[in-house]
């Protein structure tokens, strides 16, 4: 009987399992896995932001937003009045007041810490997904959602949604940073839940207060998420170049 790596497809098998053992004894999976979450995250929100912008998705926008509505009073979101008010609460969880009062304690902590490279990742992660944000809101102009009453006050256009994208980066990055210290994989999955979590409820808080349009919402996350593992990825590429052991 022939040796299984000398079947067909044999060959093609072990040359999948050589070339994950190089990468990984190289330290590139890492990288590599950052690359393709970005490219994936990134390739959401173009496909999005077209789409929205040839209104393609305006009915099912439409569709989604009445139906966390109660038909007979479009003012009056589905659930208890609690339900509401605990809405406005996670809300806030993905305000500009909130995040910068959060990203600037994490910064302050980093330096004091002496871990330059790391505050220097959180202010770039910051910064430059605001700017992101608001420059990208200011070229699509998508005005905010006029089916059904503002649950919260809202100043700026809609998409994509301010606070799916900054939770994103925000606790992405943070959650990313705390799980890298820690010693077992439970934990650090745990962590990364958390912050996952944290970005989800906010994103859901924008439609469920008819604030924001659901693909405002999906296009805030992809954004968020794609310039986080970014300025991720970034950092670990250069780590890998000054000979840290990456995870």
């Amino acid at each position: 009987m022939s040796h299984p790596l000398l079947r067909p497809g044999g060959c093609a098998l072990r040359g999948l399992a050589f070339g994950w053992a190089l990468l990984r004894e190289r330290g590139l999976l890492v990288p590599l896995g950052l690359l393709a979450a970005v490219s994936l995250a990134a390739w959401v929100f173009l496909e999005l932001a077209g789409e929205v912008v040839e209104g393609e998705t305006l009915a099912l926008d439409r569709a989604l937003l009445l139906a966390l509505r109660d038909p007979a009073d479009l003012s009056d979101p589905l659930g208890p009045w609690w339900v509401e008010l605990m809405m406005r609460d996670i809300t806030a969880l993905g305000s500009t007041a909130v995040l910068a009062l959060v990203g600037c304690a994490a910064l302050g902590y980093l330096l004091l810490a002496g871990k330059w490279g790391s505050g220097l990742l959180v202010a770039a992660s910051v910064g430059g997904g605001l700017v992101a944000s608001q420059v990208l809101k200011l070229w699509i102009e998508r005005p905010r959602p006029d089916l059904v009453p503002h649950g919260v006050p809202v100043l700026t256009l809609s998409f994509p949604s301010g606070h799916a994208t900054m939770s994103a980066v925000v606790y992405l990055t943070l959650g990313a940073l705390l799980a890298g210290l820690q010693p077992r994989r439970r934990m650090a999955a745990y962590i990364l839940a958390v912050a996952v979590l944290l970005t989800g409820l906010v994103g859901v808080s924008r439609v469920y207060l008819g604030v924001h349009w659901p693909t405002d919402v999906l296009a805030g996350w992809a954004l968020g998420a794609a310039w986080a593992l970014l300025c991720l990825l970034v950092s670990t590429v250069l780590r890998w170049r000054a000979g840290q052991r990456l995870p």
